[in-house]
């Protein structure tokens, strides 16, 4: 997949997986650190009983923390950088997932209090 060829070079120093399994279902893209799920939507998306299960689905991700991208497979093809800025700028609107700690020496060892 064209989108995965840049998503691998992790853009920003972000960490994508492709076709990561979460639950019952896999998802497209996952960007675990962001919190991030990227779904590619082509067009059999806009029929039937999809566009429900699709909401479904990502009803359950963002109950369990996670922002969903659904982004539409014909603006890979012909938008890349558009698709790949679009992913950059939804990266930074969500904090990371781990803060670093601050470093103050050891941890207080048992019976010691926090200062």
């Amino acid at each position: 997949m064209l989108l995965w060829q840049q998503l691998r070079k992790r853009p920003h120093g972000l960490k994508f997986r492709k076709q990561f399994p979460f639950r019952e279902m896999t998802v497209d893209f996952a960007c675990l650190e962001r919190r991030l799920i990227i779904e590619i939507d082509g067009e059999a998306h806009s029929y039937g009983d999809q566009p429900r299960r699709d909401a479904a689905r990502d009803a359950i991700l963002k109950r369990e923390g996670f922002r969903v991208l659904r982004i539409a497979a014909r603006d890979v093809l012909k938008n890349m950088d558009g698709v790949l800025q679009f992913i950059a700028a939804s990266c930074s609107d969500v904090g990371p997932l781990h803060h670093n700690a601050a470093r103050r020496g050891s941890p207080p060892r048992s019976g010691e209090e926090f200062a």
